[in-house]
């Protein structure tokens, strides 16, 4: 399961539980603030040299097992004809999507004439990792980034687009397809251009309850990764606030679902089942507690993810948090490499 997985990325076996960090570079690295100090994040975002530096600090600093690409989910919306302003206090689309005029104006981009930094950027990571670990590319949900599209920005509710979006299934439909063909383009670029692994971002899948979730989130998210033209490449799946959507999101075809701190890996295990490997699952907070803690916490998700039977990627329930003790990530990392692999 997750050991076949690993070695799909690494090429050769493993020997040891896997620990990645979702938003890795985040604002907890002295290394990335500095650089974050000179640029917009925008600017960051597009510049190849820098993205991919940023990229590497966490596998240079922390030790981790895998690369995520430093970049933004919301750099397809723009592609696609939206504005997007995109700084520290949140994203924000000056002109969010209202009708179904709004919609047909969008467009499918070409994703390497119009996200081409992307791809450049993956191959640099490339060049520098010199396979040391793998690289994982990602996007945004469809139903995540249409979320944004219409609010405009981030939201405690998405009412605005779920008002939108379940009061008129046609624009739903229209704005959910065009942005699956955007991604499936988007993703076989990042693949082609050298990411081992792909993981898809479904940060607002918890706004939607299970019956509207089997409408306007799974099926768009399993018509994405139908569309992959893959070699071995595993796809990976996270979503907030998804202990009720579990089941659905193990039937997508995605080989690791990702799972926040709210259900138990080995509650996670039963929901899903055995086709899929697990990632995760300590919260972030954690990371700002006294060692002894840390330790006995990390030691907890270690021991359910055993109880759940092989498959496991230690990962946090979310991205690092800023602010985070870098000293603590480092132990973290230490913590995980020390415990051997469940089979």
């Amino acid at each position: 399961m997750v050991h076949r997985f690993i070695e799909a990325c690494y090429r050769r076996p493993v020997d040891r539980t896997p620990i990645w960090l979702m938003r890795q570079a985040g604002r907890y690295l002295p290394e990335y603030r500095a650089i974050r100090a000179k640029v917009s994040f925008l600017e960051l975002c597009k510049t190849p040299d820098l993205a991919a530096e940023v990229t590497l600090q966490p596998v240079d600093i922390l030790g981790v097992d895998a690369a995520i690409l430093f970049s933004d989910i919301l750099v397809v919306c723009e592609a696609m004809g939206m504005q997007l302003i995109l700084e520290d206090q949140g994203p924000q689309f000056p002109a969010p999507l209202q009708l179904l005029a709004d919609i047909e104006k969008l467009h499918v981009p070409d994703p390497e004439a119009e996200l081409g930094y992307v791809m450049e950027a993956i191959r640099r990571v490339r060049r520098g990792l010199a396979d040391r670990v793998p690289l994982i590319g990602f996007c945004g949900a469809p139903w995540t980034l249409a979320a944004y599209m219409v609010e405009g920005k981030t939201s405690r509710s998405f009412e605005k687009a779920k008002a939108l979006l379940m009061g008129d299934e046609k624009l739903a439909h229209a704005l959910l397809s065009k942005i699956t063909d955007s991604l499936i383009l988007y993703l076989n670029a990042q693949l082609a251009a050298g990411a081992q692994a792909v993981q898809i971002f479904d940060s607002w899948a918890g706004a939607l309850g299970p019956e509207d979730y089997a409408r306007f989130g799974a099926p768009y998210l399993a018509r994405l990764i139908a569309g992959l033209k893959r070699e071995g490449q595993p796809v990976i799946v996270f979503g907030v606030e998804t202990g009720e959507l579990l089941v659905q999101l193990a039937k997508i075809g995605a080989d690791v679902v990702g799972i926040d701190w709210r259900v138990p890996l080995d509650a996670a295990r039963r929901r899903v089942g055995a086709s899929v490997a697990l990632q995760g699952n300590l919260d972030p907070a954690t990371l700002f507690l006294p060692l002894p803690e840390l330790q006995k916490r990390v030691a907890r998700v270690l021991a359910l993810a055993d109880r759940a039977g092989p498959g496991h990627i230690f990962n946090l329930g979310h991205g690092v948090l800023p602010g985070t003790p870098v000293e603590n990530v480092k132990a973290l990392v230490e913590l995980v490499h020390a415990h051997p692999p469940s089979r």
